[in-house]
């Protein structure tokens, strides 16, 4: 299941934060060798600090990690401007309510293979990129950015999403840095169903908090 965490319910998923923070110090950090910070066996910056929203991918009993992303509004500091700022054009705005980053994309390919033996690396982040759309649209983003290395066009590609390359540009790392900026919308929703065969849902709703009173109205009727 997909589900969000926001920072008011950080300490509900205590575990799945804790295996997700391990996961990007395994990848970001000792994989791909990332100038991130590590602080212990956890990848966590200043950006974690905020209370971002974090879309994760758990099983039933919301225990298990197998992927994740962090959802943060452009309205407030994000790494497009602080970090990346020179992989689109200066005379580009991305600030506004309706456009959000997303950053430190990853999956647990071990947890996935053990859990989902039919679901490879591609198909999973597919999916993860599939919940990520419902749950835009679910919260009325209409634009998601993202940096990312060139090779990664080929996985949006798959998976049916639709990106808009703003720029890019070296001295990042080993490769060109772009910047993207993703289509939300009911029509790449359903592209992106039709080209995943996925029918139903995965992005799982948060359910709306009753108040006292209606509860009692509940159980009185």
């Amino acid at each position: 299941m997909f589900i969000v965490i926001q920072a008011h319910e950080y300490h509900k998923y205590a575990s799945i934060l804790d295996q997700m923070f391990r996961l990007r110090k395994t990848i970001f950090a000792d994989t791909l060798g990332w100038d991130v910070t590590v602080i212990g066996p956890y990848e966590r910056d200043s950006y974690d600090a905020l209370g971002p929203a974090y879309l994760v991918w758990c099983d039933e009993r919301r225990m298990r990690f197998y992927g994740g992303i962090r959802l943060m509004p452009t309205t407030g500091p994000t790494l497009l401007y602080d970090v990346f700022r020179e992989t689109f054009p200066a005379a580009t705005d991305l600030v506004a309510p309706g456009i959000w980053e997303g950053t430190r994309m990853c999956i647990d390919e071990a947890a996935i293979a053990s859990d989902f033996p039919d679901i490879d690396a591609g198909r999973a982040f597919s999916l993860l990129l599939l919940a990520l759309c419902e749950c835009a649209l679910d919260h009325g983003i209409h634009t998601m950015i993202s940096n990312y290395e060139p090779y990664l066009k080929r996985v949006y590609k798959r998976a049916g999403a639709e990106v808009d390359e703003l720029g890019r540009c070296d001295g990042y790392g080993r490769y060109p840095v772009c910047c993207g900026a993703f289509e939300v919308s009911q029509r790449v929703l359903a592209n992106m169903r039709h080209m995943l065969d996925v029918s139903a849902p995965l992005y799982v709703r948060p359910k709306p908090i009753r108040s006292v009173a209606t509860r009692l109205l509940e159980m009185a009727a």
